[in-house]
């Protein structure tokens, strides 16, 4: 298990934060190191950084530096030191959400994302990126009876929906390091789709 990245995806109101956090649980009892972070965020900068990204207007090149610059930030004081020290990262939102939100949603140059993506991150992608796949319409009705929404929960439905296209072109580009759940199922099926998944890869 150790030096392993694992990222979790999916458009907001896929459920996707419960079961990384369950996911947290299960290996911290088996003895495993796991540092759990998210994007944007994850450092001081970097939360900072979210904070502008996700509540003031911005055009989507913007939102695109400022997520690469939290990236980068991100990978050098958190991610890229626990998987040298052999630990389990567990990410919840990673660079495939920049090509899903930027890239998809809101209509941005994938080859510039893509510049960006080799520039930060010189190599590194997760060993797994768990795909919490929902329909644009059932995560509208999760989000409305969750909490209040940031500038992107308040997006409509057509923007989740290419968001949702962003996140099949990606698996579509490398189909072995995704595990695509159906997030539309009960909480306790998805559950047991991810464990069947990570067992299957003898994790």
């Amino acid at each position: 298990m150790g030096g392993r990245f694992i990222s979790f995806e999916g458009i907001d109101g896929a459920g996707k934060s419960t079961h990384i956090d369950a996911l947290a649980a299960r290996w911290r009892a088996a003895g495993h190191e796991v540092v759990l972070t998210r994007e944007p965020g994850g450092t001081d900068l970097a939360e900072r950084l979210r904070e502008q990204v996700l509540h003031t207007g911005m055009d989507a090149l913007t939102e695109a530096l400022l997520v690469f610059a939290a990236r980068r930030d991100h990978l050098r004081q958190v991610i890229r030191p626990a998987l040298d020290a052999g630990h389990v990262v567990l990410c919840d939102r990673f660079t495939d959400a920049t090509f899903a939100y930027q890239g998809g949603g809101r209509g941005f140059d994938p080859h510039v994302l893509a510049t960006l993506e080799g520039w930060v991150q010189e190599g590194l992608q997760p060993a797994l990126t768990v795909w919490f796949d929902l329909p644009a319409a059932v995560a509208a009705e999760r989000r409305a009876a969750a909490r209040s929404p940031d500038r992107f929960e308040s997006q409509d439905t057509h923007f989740f929906e290419r968001v949702r296209a962003g996140y099949e072109a990606r698996r579509e580009q490398d189909p072995g390091r995704f595990l695509q759940l159906d997030a539309s199922l009960t909480r306790e099926a998805v559950w047991a789709q991810l464990v069947a998944g990570l067992e299957a890869r003898g994790w």
